[in-house]
């Protein structure tokens, strides 16, 4: 078993690392940047360090920092959560030269899924299904690349390969449109990504955002644990996640699952890690691979019982995975709405002191959070700031918990996506579920 983990993250996912920590006997520390030190994992974690001032780029990106501390308090692993450094392949191997456990699959396999052209590659290579599109890099010859274009059938979007987090993409309906986009794109990728790097797929006019879950060890073994729907989104940034998908029945969850494990064993996966697809028409057409653990994994977890962070420490240990496919079961249904310190209306961030903080309870909820009364939201991190979770035997059930809990909590201080998600849980068109990934930009537009 790993003796002593680094927690290489902030917020809600390092408190989330701490616990399945402590279950197992881990000891921890807790790197931080200086307006960080009050967060609730670092007054927990057996030992802290701070690494840093508050810009990301000085402290929680700061590579040679985090080594450091794991080097100065004996550590023997590092996890590095989501967002951050947990998909950079130069960390990962940082962090294997350096004699360090890295919670996450090997450099090169972030490196592999991380370019979109191999990723995409190495699917089709496992047999898993991919959005018709461009086989290799796209040139600057404008003839070629209208051609190419042009059998792929417009609309088209233009993708950055190594981009993520809904940027560096451009939707192209005609020819005419081609030569613009190109250049705009691979600027704005060559800006945010440092990789001009673009490549071309059909654009899917309304599908759904399905991915699957899986867990693969060092032994040879990989299981899929179901799915999830996120296909309620603004600006390609998700807002709800559930488990299961609504509509997707057990053929084609077995079918897309067992492909995607298969892959994992094809390319040599470690860990925990989750394959995105865009759904449409009973056909599912594979995007995205993350190699991570992601925001949304409690709603797998409560519909199939599985700590996936346990599980990412268990096989960081070497250990092989007890799992087999036919233990794993599927049952009722969850929901999860991400909490942001942001204007419901506008969204603009909303930092400040959150002066009173009481977190639902009962029967199927489950709230991730790292707030409390007196606590101080910086402006420099990401604007969320918990996961509200809820679980029921039904969807129906766990959407009526989940409006209840709504309801229950309270953040004063600070302004709170929670009346727009409150807002959501009571629509007719989310109760009905099955909606695509742009029902929420149409239901945004449609109050302005």
């Amino acid at each position: 078993m790993l003796e002593k983990v680094v927690i290489a993250n902030r917020g809600e996912i390092a408190l989330r690392i701490l616990r399945a920590c402590r279950e197992l006997g881990i000891k921890t520390v807790a790197v931080h940047s200086d307006v960080d030190r009050d967060l609730k994992h670092v007054k927990l974690a057996d030992e802290s360090v701070c690494i840093g001032p508050a810009p990301s780029t000085d402290s929680y990106l700061n590579i040679p920092a985090i080594i450091s501390a794991a080097e100065l308090t004996d550590a023997t692993a590092i996890h590095p959560g989501y967002g951050f450094l947990s998909e950079n392949e130069a960390f990962a191997e940082r962090c294997e030269t350096s004699g360090f456990i890295f919670i996450g699959p090997r450099a090169e396999t972030i490196r592999q899924m991380g370019d979109k052209i191999a990723a995409k590659k190495a699917m089709q290579e496992a047999g898993v299904p991919c959005v018709p599109g461009s086989p290799e890099p796209l040139g600057e010859n404008l003839s070629s690349n209208a051609a190419l274009a042009e059998s792929i059938g417009y609309p088209i979007i233009v993708k950055a390969a190594g981009g993520g987090g809904g940027r560096g993409m451009r939707v192209v309906h005609t020819q005419d449109e081609l030569a613009d986009a190109i250049t705009l794109t691979r600027t704005e990728a060559k800006a945010a990504f440092n990789n001009g790097t673009l490549y071309m797929e059909k654009f899917l006019g309304a599908p759904r955002h399905i991915e699957i879950q899986v867990l693969a060890d060092t032994h040879g073994n990989a299981v899929y644990l179901g799915e999830r729907d996120c296909s309620m989104q603004r600006r390609h940034q998700k807002v709800i996640e559930e488990a299961p998908a609504p509509g997707l029945s057990q053929e084609l969850r077995d079918m897309i699952g067992k492909q995607c494990a298969d892959a994992c064993k094809l390319i040599g996966y470690r860990g925990a890690g989750t394959f995105e697809f865009l759904y449409e028409n009973g056909e599912f057409y594979f995007i995205e691979m993350n190699t991570r653990v992601q925001v949304e994994h409690p709603v797998t977890e409560f519909i199939t019982g599985i700590d996936i962070v346990k599980q990412q420490l268990l096989i960081a240990a070497g250990e092989e995975m007890t799992l087999r496919q036919e233990d794993i079961q599927l049952n009722g249904h969850s929901i999860e709405c991400r909490l942001n310190a942001e204007d419901p209306d506008n969204f603009i961030p909303s930092p400040g002191t959150i002066t009173h903080f009481h977190s639902a309870g009962g029967p199927g909820i489950r709230v991730d959070s790292h707030i409390y009364s007196g606590y101080r939201v910086p402006p420099n991190y990401d604007s969320m700031i918990g996961k509200l979770i809820t679980h029921g035997d039904t969807r129906e059930i766990a959407v009526q918990r989940m409006l209840g809990a709504l309801q229950e909590m309270v953040i004063d201080g600070i302004k709170t996506n929670i009346p727009l998600q409150a807002r959501l849980m009571a629509d007719s068109g989310f109760a009905k579920g099955g909606f695509d990934i742009h029902y929420l930009e149409r239901l945004l537009a449609e109050k302005d």
